[in-house]
């Protein structure tokens, strides 16, 4: 009989990254879509430009780094599609492919691949062409028309709840509509890609904080990035806890360091900051919130006291 060793883990589940990430493309589509309803042809090459350019560049890196080309597990088109939900509808082109490129090739490739990356790339992203570019990234404009916005809904705009909830508002391709965020991340929850612990947690932190703010929670979590954040983002599994506790406390420090950036910060938004601050805490949560052995609770409940 022919022994066979191998590292672990030696239990696989039956999820791949491309099948994960097709379902994070599903859930996302409809809140691309209407995106584009409302925003207009322009929002959609915003959208092909910046998963292009992130397919291209990790390809690209991958060659000549002559690593193997992953770029086909799916999983550079998501970062592309996520960060272009994070996009104005009419920055430059030319913004929306460096900025995937930077995702892919500086946070993602550099670092080793998927799975080994410190940061969230879409998250990192953004934060990148908001120091680079923060004019572009900072232009809004009215759905259904080419005029600039006078004011988004966190920095003074005048939306009422139901404009909000349903996205007929300024804002980014993909932060608008809280019901289509909310049927992507059901349709997640259903899937077991994620779990309540991170959008829960974040969700409530943001309207604890906003009460005791004397802010409005619903227009802060319904507005902004909170609920693209909360759930497409701040619940990547490479850089987020293990432990479903240490989820909690990712998601509760989410939250309150974007309501920290949001109430003296100089910018109304603060979510992209606030995944990538949390992200570097994940080594320090998961080394002092440790994951059980596998198969300790079961041995300790049939009183195995050498478990």
């Amino acid at each position: 009989m022919e022994l066979v060793t191998a590292i672990s883990p030696h239990i696989k589940a039956a999820e791949s990254t491309r099948r994960i990430m097709f379902d994070l493309i599903v859930a996302l589509s409809p809140v691309t879509l209407f995106g584009v309803s409302i925003f207009g042809f322009r929002a959609l090459l915003v959208v092909a430009v910046s998963v292009a350019a992130a397919v291209l560049s990790e390809a690209l890196a991958c060659y000549l780094l002559k690593k193997p080309v992953t770029a086909w597990d799916l999983s550079a088109a998501v970062t592309g599609l996520i960060l272009a939900l994070n996009l104005p509808p009419r920055i430059p082109l030319y913004m929306a492919a460096v900025g995937s490129a930077f995702a892919v090739i500086v946070i993602k490739v550099l670092f080793g691949g998927i799975g080994k990356n410190l940061l969230n790339p879409a998250a990192a992203a953004r934060v990148f062409l908001l120091l680079s570019f923060g004019a572009a990234m900072s232009t809004y404009y009215e759905p259904f028309t080419d005029l600039v916005a006078a004011a988004t809904p966190l920095s003074g705009g005048n939306y009422i709840f139901k404009e909000l909830f349903f996205g007929v508002c300024s804002g980014t391709i993909g932060e608008t509509s809280a019901v289509m965020l909310l049927f992507g991340g059901a349709y997640l929850l259903l899937r077991r890609v994620i779990t309540l612990h991170i959008p829960l947690s974040f969700i409530l932190t943001v309207t604890l904080i906003s009460l005791i703010a004397g802010r409005a929670p619903l227009t802060e979590v319904c507005s902004g990035g909170i609920l693209l954040g909360a759930i497409f983002m701040a619940t990547d599994y490479t850089t987020s806890p293990v432990t479903p506790f240490g989820q909690l406390v990712f998601g509760i420090g989410c939250g309150l360091l974007t309501m920290l950036f949001r109430i003296f910060g100089g910018m109304p938004e603060g979510v992209s900051f606030s995944i990538i601050l949390m992200n570097l805490a994940v080594p320090l949560i998961d080394r002092y919130l440790p994951t059980i052995p596998f198969g300790t609770m079961l041995a300790v409940r049939r009183g195995d006291e050498n478990a």
